[in-house]
């Protein structure tokens, strides 16, 4: 109820920005009393970086932004003596594993200055270690663990508190993103404790299940539905692939259905997150038999991995979207990250120097992506989930953190301002020729992700943000 109320209240409030125009810049973030969390270092933050940009535009968007995920969407407790955080995207009241970690990953630097702060990060490790262990395939739960999803009907192990079923390789990277960097951020080894360890078996055994080197695996799904994207072909198990070493993942990180099985940007953020694993299972935890295991995958993983690449008619080498390790192959992105675009942003091995990068940059950034969009309002890459014309600000956002060149920085920022319709937040999408034309009115992530990139550039490029 209190979330119905305060999606009611945000609303509202966008309803009154887009009625007396942003120029005027009206409050619509959530007032101090409603706010689900407050952060010193984060309001510090804030305010340093809206006194020092002379765009005030700008600094309100990053203030409206950059704290959205905290005013709105976490639910703090302490629950049998550990920090438990539930995270909602924001306008549908279930937990993503990948959106919860994106959603509070900028936040990590500051909480050596907020003790409060990483509690409440910590938390987020703990529930996401209760949804893996509930199941590792499930992309989306409840709070209330007894809840019953709206997709009950659907043709696969559907479990009380899963919202959703749908097995995204991505689901289980961002978890280890988060709980490697937060142990980096701040040597709190308690966060590994039994249950993450045992979690973390988990992901170790569907990754396996899921290379399907022996079996198709335990894996199925499929909808009743009339949108092609939200089922899976051939029984709920996809088209049929080469065995390579590379991990199934029967949807994107937009929740839509792949065509190839293979995907690709999915495959390497994978590479990266075990890299992770075994830091931690040597050096922290030193547990040579976990640490064996997560070799043996990882070693199968790369020896998919090195063939990966295709040439392009126009472009030259590039990474494909999705294979299937026949020679079949799609060239596009999606918006919804792991993306290609996004590579240089979710690894340490992949730089925007690369040159298979540059050339899939390119790619993706032209016509010869069926889903880059260019239009009066703006142009960038969206993706099947709400339909052709429609950018997704995630899309715009991540081209600019992964640019090397400061005139597309500028220009992705100067597209992000002028496309927020006057709500004074980001969207999930909106319409190339039209910004009123948006969907999604309350979406954390792409709030936060711009909120990460505005901090970013005030750090990086602190001129560039004084000549907007």
């Amino acid at each position: 109820m209190q979330q119905a109320a305060l999606a009611s209240a945000g609303l509202l409030l966008a309803d009154k920005a887009l009625a007396t125009g942003y120029n005027e810049f009206p409050r619509v973030r959530v007032t101090a009393g409603l706010r689900k969390f407050s952060s010193p270092a984060v309001e510090a933050l804030i305010e340093e970086i809206k006194k020092q940009v002379p765009n005030k535009e700008l600094a309100w968007l990053f203030e409206n932004c950059f704290a959205n995920t905290l005013d709105t969407t976490v639910d703090f407790e302490i629950i049998d003596g550990k920090p438990d955080t539930f995270v909602i995207t924001g306008d549908i009241d279930a937990m993503w594993l990948r959106d919860s970690s994106a959603q509070v990953w900028p936040y990590l630097p500051l909480m050596k200055a907020d003790p409060e702060l990483q509690q409440l990060i910590k938390g987020v490790i703990n529930r996401q270690v209760k949804c893996i262990l509930k199941d590792p395939y499930a992309n989306a739960f409840y709070k209330d663990e007894s809840r019953i999803s709206e997709w009950k009907d659907d043709k696969t192990l559907m479990k009380p508190g899963v919202h959703e079923r749908k097995w995204e390789i991505d689901s289980l990277c961002y978890p280890i993103r988060l709980a490697h960097g937060y142990y980096r951020h701040t040597q709190d080894a308690t966060v590994f404790d039994a249950a993450w360890q045992q979690a973390m078996k988990l992901v170790i055994q569907t990754f396996t299940e899921q290379q399907r080197l022996e079996s198709p695996g335990p894996y199925t799904f499929q909808r009743t539905t009339s949108w092609a994207t939200d089922s899976v072909p051939l029984g709920g198990t996809g088209y049929p692939t080469k065995k390579t070493g590379l991990i199934h993942s029967m949807f994107r990180p937009s929740d839509d259905a792949a065509i190839f099985p293979f995907l690709i940007p999915s495959n390497l953020f994978a590479r990266q997150e075990l890299q992770h694993l075994q830091f931690i299972f040597a050096e922290v935890l030193r547990d040579p038999a976990m640490l064996s295991a997560i070799k043996k995958l990882s070693d199968r993983l790369e020896a998919g991995l090195k063939n990966i690449t295709v040439q392009h008619p126009v472009y030259g080498k590039v990474y494909p979207y999705e294979t299937d390790g026949f020679g079949n192959h799609s060239f596009m992105d999606d918006a919804n990250v792991p993306s290609l675009l996004s590579l240089p942003y979710l690894t340490d091995f992949i730089k925007n120097t690369d040159p298979t990068y540059i050339n899939t940059r390119k790619m993706i950034l032209s016509d010869s992506n069926p889903f880059f969009f260019k239009g009066k309002a703006a142009e960038g890459v969206g993706g099947p989930h709400v339909g052709l014309d429609y950018i997704w600000p995630l899309s715009i956002t991540m081209r600019g953190l992964t640019s090397m060149n400061l005139t597309e920085i500028k220009k992705c920022l100067q597209l992000l301002q002028t496309t927020h319709a006057g709500s004074g937040f980001m969207h999930e999408s909106f319409h190339k020729d039209d910004a009123t034309k948006f969907t999604r009115k309350w979406f954390a992530w792409a709030n936060t992700l711009f909120g990460e990139f505005v901090w970013k550039v005030y750090r990086d490029h602190r001129e560039l943000l004084r000549g907007l």
